[in-house]
């Protein structure tokens, strides 16, 4: 019997999976703060996207980076900390998206993105985040009792369960589109990127407007920023109408981008409420989105049937 098979996965592939996804791992990771977890929209894409005889590989290139962290931070934080610290959340993330395709797929039989399913699997994804989190904290203040008396657990788990929220929003979406355009391009180019109207209006319309908001959100204060911070979710409508929700996938990210980058207080209340408006626009542009996508696919069917007809 031979060693091998078509159905065994190389063990360099096994490796390089695994060193794939620790890097971004810790990439993602890097930019994160309580209210704005990128790792989560990581976490959601691999499950959905990386074929299962993959995740051992996607499990043990989070372990790796957590027990890191965990091992250096147990002598301040304590051993219970370290245990849950030590966690890769991407398994629970796969056991929930292994039940949820035992009842919808990420694309429907009419081959539309299955968008309700997405966002589900999303906001399980942000409750996972949240509920390990909020449970290392709480191992660390019970390690040291008054030690930071300024914390608030309650306050501190939405907090978590919103920045996982729009971390995933942040990643996965984006991750699906780029996905489906790769997947209908065997070769993509640049000038194919280019040709995309969506790639232009994304560069000379909303990328320009998000910069001049950010700008003028960081050299402001009050109720200028706060309304420069809440204009960021105007790209991302104006996208979702002219090119669905690959454009609300693309948008939103971006828009999360940039309003994270104006903030500067972790667990700012003012932040924290114009996270929560754009969480909200980004998830009703998505659903939004696929129909119009639907309308604007049913439209180039009837232009191409009546240019059939003309030419006939």
């Amino acid at each position: 019997m031979e060693g091998t098979s078509n159905d065994r996965v190389a063990w360099t592939q096994m490796v390089a999976a695994a060193a794939s996804y620790a890097a971004c791992y810790e990439l993602t990771r890097h930019f994160s703060f309580s209210h704005w977890i990128l790792p989560t929209g990581l976490r959601l894409a691999c499950a959905l996207l990386v074929p299962r005889r993959f995740w051992p590989a996607l499990i043990i290139g989070e372990t790796l980076p957590v027990l890191e962290n965990a091992a250096l931070c147990i002598p301040r934080f304590g051993i219970v900390w370290g245990l849950l610290a030590s966690t890769p959340l991407i398994a629970p993330c796969m056991l929930l998206v292994a039940w949820i395709r035992r009842y919808a797929g990420i694309y429907r039989d009419s081959g539309e993105i299955n968008m309700p399913m997405i966002l589900f699997a999303t906001a399980g994804a942000a409750v996972i985040t949240a509920v390990f989190t909020e449970a290392a904290l709480l191992a660390a203040l019970a390690s040291a009792p008054g030690r930071w008396p300024e914390i608030d657990p309650v306050a501190y788990f939405f907090a978590y369960l919103l920045g996982a929220y729009l971390g995933a929003l942040t990643l996965t979406p984006t991750i699906l589109a780029l996905r489906e355009r790769f997947a209908r391009n065997e070769h993509v180019s640049w000038s194919i990127v280019w040709a995309s109207p969506l790639a232009r209006e994304l560069v000379f319309a909303a990328l320009p407007v998000l910069l001049v908001l950010t700008l003028g959100a960081l050299s402001s204060d009050g109720h200028m920023q706060q309304g420069l911070r809440l204009a960021m979710a105007i790209p991302v409508v104006v996208i979702t109408a002219r090119h669905g929700w690959r454009g609300a996938a693309v948008a939103g990210m971006f828009a999360s981008i940039a309003m994270a980058s104006t903030s500067s207080t972790l667990m700012d209340p003012k932040m924290i409420q114009t996270q929560v408006v754009l969480a909200l626009i980004v998830s009703t542009s998505l659903m939004a989105g696929v129909y119009v996508a639907r309308r604007s696919t049913a439209r180039d069917g009837v232009r191409v049937m009546n240019a059939d007809a003309d030419a006939l």
